[in-house]
């Protein structure tokens, strides 16, 4: 006799991924539960797996989720700028900002997975790949900065990109220890300031 497969009681597919992104984000992936899951989903294991799966793959879609954002806020400030380079400053500023109440925390969700799941796993390589994506959008930007005079001729975006990125993550990470606004805005300044340098000086 065949046994009839669960299927997931009606829900909201966009609203599960936000809090399961949010839980994902805050507990990580190994200390998250099927009964924390399930507790946030409102859903019963069954349905869970019904939905999505597995963990795993759940969690891999609350990352693309997490990665899309991220591109979009990206693409959003850099992306068909007149100046990318002040574009890439204003988006350094802009990390100083408070965060808003539907962000669980400030630290990177990419860059707290890629600390937490083992090396030479295919989850660390859907990480990496999704790593790999914000340093090709950034380098994009410094290639066009170059592109329209705003950087010398002989400038690397590729090295300038991994620079950037270092920055936008750390200051993501730093904002979980400094909770003073006026530090991190200063911070978040002078980093800034550096990359307004480099219309003007060459790559190192």
């Amino acid at each position: 006799m065949l046994t009839a497969m669960a299927r997931p009681a009606s829900y909201d597919r966009d609203a599960a991924l936000d809090a399961a992104m949010s839980l994902f984000w805050v507990k990580g992936y190994h200390a998250t539960s099927m009964k924390d899951l399930e507790a946030v989903l409102g859903m019963r294991p069954g349905s869970i797996y019904a939905a999505f799966q597995s963990k795993e793959a759940l969690f891999r879609a609350t990352l693309d989720r997490y990665a899309a954002r991220m591109a979009d806020e990206l693409n959003t400030t850099i992306g068909t700028a007149g100046s990318p380079l002040a574009a890439l400053q204003a988006h350094l500023r802009g990390l100083a900002a408070p965060q808003s109440c539907d962000r669980p925390s400030t630290a990177c969700m990419l860059v707290k997975s890629l600390l937490e799941v083992p090396s030479g796993s295919e989850l660390r390589e859907f990480v990496l790949a999704h790593l790999d994506r914000v340093e090709d959008t950034l380098t994009e930007a410094f290639r066009r900065a170059r592109d329209l005079g705003e950087l010398p001729a002989d400038s690397a975006p590729d090295r300038l990109a991994r620079r950037v990125q270092t920055y936008i993550f750390g200051l993501k990470v730093q904002a979980q220890r400094d909770t003073d606004p006026v530090r991190m805005q200063a911070l978040c300044q002078d980093l800034a300031d550096e990359i307004g340098q480099l219309r003007s000086s060459p790559v190192q």
